[in-house]
């Protein structure tokens, strides 16, 4: 990489002690930025951390020499150096005098795009996503400079605030022979975009932090005309852009659409759900985590319905190292719980990507990488819409699987995690059993994908289309009694050939006790007492004490769980649990 910043220009506008402190420092060259601000001292940044220049406090005469050595502040209360791309950005006081200042180091670095540049080649539409600092405008300036010079189109910048291709008329050489608009003020961003268009026949427009509705609209304009669209939005992750109702229409925006009885039932949700209602602006978004590792999501639209029926998509980690070889690797977000995992499988990019299929259970009648289901479960608080509740529900993934023992296998020859399909089973009693007792046990909604059916004996018995859906793709059915921890753990415990614990195993216990009120956990602390230290030793029944219906169901549970039975007896608000010796 080639780097070029003009920092003699900028150290030329601070005052003279700061500006011979600088130039003999030792990290002169990874210098990111200088703060000024009245009655304080200044401070240099740099990557690793800051350090003031002076123990002098900063005099408004100071600030007041740094604002004549610069160009004319705009609407976004940013200046520049005239040829150079350094950013000089103001904080006014409520009379509007400057009263601080940020003098950031604009820097040109050739080659910072080696990671994508056979997607920048493909014409397709790509947008930049990244906490500030990271180098979206960088990227931005290089991917013009590329288009233009290396594949001779016709590339116009929209610069809105002169930090693509510098302060003044004439751009920086950094852009090569890409074409710049300046925009007069923030506001009207989006009108100077559309003009871009209609006047000058681009090829390719550049535009750097689209933040408004007007801008996202005419960015879809723009698109449906035939125009290559790179651009940055605010955001770290395109998860980030799916909740904000400003930007959503970026990855083609989001509608809550109500299913028919059918659909819903071969979906396996609800009948109100969250789906993308127009392709996306983007086909391709760029999550720049660190300066030498992105991830590239090739499909946004199918990140976005994956996201939507809360499925964790399977992305494209691009890594560089300092020899500049670049790295591709395929994240697997949806194993053990949705953290993070990269597929070992990484190969040599050398301006090529990868077409080789990644997946996990890429064996015997599976399809490889199945996307894995997952459901919210997040009560509706005050304030919130049914929309918001419906957004919130797609974004959670605790569908994991951690397993405890060295099995690679289930009881049939399977793949672990064992994809188990549940019918008329409580799904959230599903994810506590899994989670709590670390079963290698994955659900999913799609019966084509899993290794077995788990269903309650009532519904089967009831649904002859279910029967014949596992007989045609050879998916055996285990059925349980009730839905009901108890019998939920002794079903997957069957379904991976594992034995069941002793009677009063602590672990097992603990789904009992998950996340329970004050009120719950008491009373299952006096059953479970009630059962071991009465009912099993001496053999004598025992009454509890008076219980809401919710208790009272809570300490049935845990009696099955001990193997015996007990009963409700009396009336409201005294009934209360019975438990006979076996």
């Amino acid at each position: 990489m080639t780097i070029t910043d003009d920092l003699r220009k900028l150290l030329a506008i601070l005052p003279q002690d700061l500006r011979q402190m600088l130039e003999q420092h030792p990290q002169r060259d990874s210098l990111v930025e200088v703060v000024l601000d009245l009655g304080r001292r200044p401070e240099a940044r740099f990557p690793d951390g800051a350090e003031y220049l002076s123990e002098i406090p900063v005099t408004q005469q100071q600030i007041d020499d740094c604002i004549v050595r610069v160009g004319t502040f705009g609407g976004d209360n940013r200046a520049g150096i005239e040829q150079t791309l350094h950013r000089i950005s103001a904080i006014r006081n409520r009379t509007g005098k400057i009263i601080g200042l940020t003098c950031r180091v604009g820097r040109a670095i050739y080659g910072t795009i080696s990671m994508i540049r056979d997607l920048v080649e493909n014409g397709q539409s790509i947008l930049m996503l990244g906490r500030p600092g990271v180098g979206k405008t960088t990227v931005l300036r290089e991917i013009a400079r590329v288009l233009a010079d290396d594949l001779d189109k016709r590339v116009v910048i929209i610069d809105t605030s002169n930090e693509i291709a510098g302060d003044g008329d004439v751009p920086h050489p950094a852009i090569g022979r890409a074409r710049r608009m300046q925009v007069s003020h923030p506001s009207e961003q989006h009108q100077v975009m559309i003009e871009a268009v209609e006047n000058h026949m681009p090829e390719v427009i550049v535009i750097d932090e689209i933040g408004t509705e007007l801008e996202a609209l005419a960015s879809r304009t723009i698109a449906e005309r035939g125009v290559q669209l790179i651009g940055t939005a605010h955001g770290n992750q395109i998860e980030n852009l799916i909740k904000n109702p400003t930007l959503s229409d970026l990855v083609g925006g989001i509608q809550a659409v109500t299913l028919g009885d059918d659909e819903a039932r071969r979906r396996g949700s609800q009948k109100t759900v969250l789906e993308r209602k127009a392709p996306p602006t983007f086909e391709i978004a760029v999550e720049m985590q660190e300066r030498q590792r992105w991830v590239v999501h090739e499909s946004v639209a199918d990140t976005i319905d994956n996201l939507l029926r809360g499925r964790q998509p399977t992305p494209q980690v691009r890594t560089i190292d300092d020899g500049g070889k670049v790295a591709i690797a395929r994240q697997l977000t949806a194993i053990n719980g949705g953290a993070s995992q990269t597929d070992r499988g990484e190969e040599t990019f050398r301006g090529r990507s990868s077409n080789r299929t990644n997946g996990w259970r890429a064996s015997g009648q599976m399809r490889p990488l199945v996307p894995l289901n997952a459901e919210y479960q997040n009560g509706n608080g005050s304030g919130r819409s049914e929309f918001d509740r419906l957004l919130d529900q797609s974004f959670n993934n605790s569908n994991g699987f951690e397993s405890n023992g060295h099995k690679d296998s289930g009881p049939n020859g399977e793949d672990l995690p064992l994809h188990i399909y549940p019918y008329g089973v409580s799904r959230s009693q599903l994810d506590q059993v899994v989670g709590v007792l670390h079963l290698p046990v994955m659900l999913t909604k799609d019966i084509d994908s899993a290794d077995a059916i788990l269903a309650l004996r009532s519904h089967v018995k009831n649904h002859a289309k279910l029967r014949q859906m596992a007989k045609a793709r050879q998916v055996p059915i285990h059925m349980i009694k009730s839905s009901t921890i108890p019998q939920i753990t002794r079903g997957l415990r069957r379904l991976l050939n594992i034995d069941e614990p002793e009677v009063g195993d602590e672990h097992e216990l603990q789904l009992f006790l998950h996340n329970g009120s004050d009120d719950e956990m008491d009373a299952l602390e006096e059953a479970r007492l009630a059962v071991e230290q009465i009912v099993i030793p001496k053999g004598q029944p025992v009454e509890l004490l008076p219980r809401s219906s919710q208790v009272r169901k809570m300490q049935h549970e845990l009696v099955e769980h001990y193997r015996l039975k007990s009963n409700s007896f009396g009336e409201e608000p005294n009934r209360r649990l019975r438990i006979f010796p076996a």
